[in-house]
């Protein structure tokens, strides 16, 4: 008598179970049941006279970044007008006060822009400033 048929038999349900362990621990995790919803970035949303005077009116005008870039932030209506130079021009984008900073939407992804030092763009071309915007780490403009 062999023992293989008697091995097979008896590692059946061994491999079943590793193979239901190990397709469970590959599935994509579940998103979660409820989501915190944040309101669309809007050139309409109001923005409170307090909130306007006490955050963005020093952020108007141009900061100007390396290389020849720059943001230009506006009063625009209820909000602003956030006008970027970079290597392919200048683009303009509708931005309300929100969380902190100037939220806004440019190419399908939402940025606050936020105060902060040259060292805090992660741009070695800003490093010393010390008043500046931050868009993302790598994209910062400054004054001074």
């Amino acid at each position: 008598m062999t023992l293989l048929p008697l091995i097979r038999a008896h590692m059946a349900p061994v491999i079943v179970g590793f193979s239901v362990a190990v397709s469970a621990c590959s599935r994509a995790p579940e998103p979660p049941q409820n989501p915190p919803e944040l309101p669309p970035v809007s050139a309409e949303m109001p923005v409170s006279a307090s909130a306007a005077a006490s955050s963005v009116p020093d952020w108007t005008g141009k900061w100007t970044g390396p290389e020849g870039t720059w943001l230009e932030v506006k009063p625009l209506g209820g909000g602003f007008e956030v006008a970027i130079q970079n290597l392919d021009g200048v683009r303009t984008f509708p931005a309300a006060f929100q969380q902190g900073g100037l939220a806004f939407t440019r190419d399908g992804a939402e940025h606050i822009i936020r105060a902060g030092s040259g060292a805090d763009t992660g741009m070695k071309w800003l490093a010393d400033k010390t008043n500046c915007l931050i868009v993302m780490t790598g994209e910062g403009y400054c004054r001074g």
